[in-house]
């Protein structure tokens, strides 16, 4: 998954005033994926971050995330990491066990934000 193709969907879509980002995976700049949790979940919201910034948004914007995590004992630290990053009121969540497509990825989070008024 590091070569560049198009795939079959969009980075975001805005639905009024509601917008939408797929799956963001801990993928660095260049196609390296950091050990551990904590790495993985900071690059990934900082990746978060940026696409939401192309939108005008910022994490304080974000109303929901869906967390993906391939190992529930991975769930303290990602929490750790996720309090640090979001203020209260935080988004709701959904976190879930899951097998992911891209191999040492530990997690892949995916956002709903509200857009400014």
């Amino acid at each position: 998954m590091t070569q560049a193709t198009a795939l079959p969907f969009s980075k975001t879509r805005r639905s009024g005033e509601l917008v939408f980002l797929s799956g963001d995976l801990p993928l660095g700049p260049d196609g390296a994926i950091p050990a551990g949790i904590e790495a993985q979940t900071e690059l990934t919201l900082d990746r978060i971050a940026a696409t939401l910034a192309t939108e005008g948004l910022d994490l304080n914007d974000v109303v929901s995330v869906t967390a993906y995590l391939i190992d529930p004992a991975d769930f303290a630290a990602f929490n750790r990491v996720y309090a640090a990053r979001f203020s209260q009121p935080y988004p709701v969540r959904t976190t879930v066990r899951a097998d992911l497509m891209l191999p040492n990825a530990r997690l892949e989070l995916t956002v709903v934000a509200r857009a400014r008024s």
